[in-house]
């Protein structure tokens, strides 16, 4: 079988890494796979993928230019080759779906919805422009619980072919990874580190973490690790509070293995959160772990880790206090956190995917 992924860059995020990670589960598994990027700008997951010599990676003509209706022709041209294409995120979403009604045989095509809400849901237009295009896909993925409720309210009662597939992490890759010192991140000895691997966009609100620093000691330090638009207005904040001493922005790194295990406290800050797979790195690491109380990502810390609400700083660092002045408490929260991983395997989900894919290609 052969399986084309589309999404819209190799860039960091969460979708992003879910792909590159899953690969080779997918070959192992006898799926042949290929990816298609609207923009295929390089990265550290463009240059993993493309070190699989038996997975291509494939272009549009209007590459790096995403939301160009135009985009549509040249996927076309791809579609053909495959018997099956499975689609991430927008405006992928949309352009696949009108691109396989060009086909003068359609392929199967399926969706993962990997978020809670977005800005189309708020339009009255865009919403009735949705329900055309997901009406396209044979099936829709959703990733969480929370997700699959919003988008079934969002789509209405008549789309039936949506199911639930929770994402899924190497867990080995995390239990096996080697801490890195403290000298080696250039932190003090003495610092309690905190961790929050995300994008810097406005969904994912570093700022909470950031000011709950000022109502907790001085050893306490903040590791920020990813990228994005919103990132230097967080070195602002940073300078504007005199935390530059205890926030450490790394950038994008290819070694969260390691870091999440250097860590003592895992932090998600979202305002929403589709699934959440930075905490549940954190959680298979043994790190304590935090947050926002939003459907996804509350779905998978509830009744193991703790959950404060969305941008209350107050309540984010009496949480932080309380971890770290009673070490029993902590133990009791990091094994719990632990145990919970278990439940998502990356292998649990692909092995999911390919059942899927073969009864929709051999089920025509």
């Amino acid at each position: 079988m052969k399986v084309l992924q589309v999404i819209n860059s190799l860039n960091f995020g969460g979708a992003e890494k879910l792909l590159v990670d899953a690969i080779p589960y997918y070959l192992k598994k006898g799926i042949d796979v290929d990816v298609l990027l609207l923009n295929d700008s390089h990265s550290d997951f463009y240059n993993k993928v493309s070190a699989y010599k038996n997975v291509k990676i494939l272009s549009v003509d209007n590459k790096n230019k995403i939301y160009n209706p135009l985009q549509l022709f040249s996927i076309k041209k791809h579609l053909k080759e495959y018997d099956l294409i499975h689609v991430h995120l927008f405006p992928a979403l949309y352009w696949v779906s009108l691109a396989n009604r060009l086909l003068s045989k359609p392929r199967h095509i399926l969706f993962t919805e990997h978020n809670s809400e977005n800005k189309r849901r708020k339009k009255k237009v865009l919403k009735c422009v949705d329900r055309l295009i997901y009406k396209n896909y044979d099936l829709i993925a959703t990733i969480s619980e929370g997700v699959q409720n919003n988008l079934q309210d969002h789509l209405g009662p008549s789309f039936q072919n949506i199911i639930k597939i929770y994402n899924g992490i190497n867990l080995g890759l995390i239990e096996d990874a080697k801490p890195y010192s403290h000298k080696e991140l250039n932190i003090p000895e003495t610092a309690y580190p905190l961790i929050q691997i995300s994008s810097f966009t406005p969904q994912k609100d570093q700022a909470t973490a950031i000011r709950a620093l000022l109502k907790l000691p001085e050893n306490v330090h903040l590791i920020l690790v990813g990228d994005g638009p919103t990132l230097p207005q967080h070195k602002n904040l940073v300078k504007s509070l005199e935390l530059q001493e205890r926030v450490h922005f790394l950038g994008l790194r290819n070694d969260v293995p390691r870091l999440v295990k250097t860590a003592k406290i895992s932090l998600l800050s979202s305002i929403f959160e589709g699934f959440g797979l930075a905490i549940l790195e954190g959680m298979a690491a043994k790190n304590a772990c935090i947050g926002s109380n939003v459907p996804g990502l509350s779905e998978i810390l509830k009744d193991h880790g703790l959950l404060f609400s969305v941008g209350n700083i107050d309540e984010l660092a009496n949480l932080i206090r309380k971890l770290i002045s009673d070490q029993a408490y902590y133990d009791c929260i990091a094994e719990a956190c632990y145990m919970r991983s278990k439940d998502f395997s990356i292998n649990k989900m692909v092995s999911e995917y390919k059942k899927i894919y073969l009864e929709m290609v051999e089920g025509n």
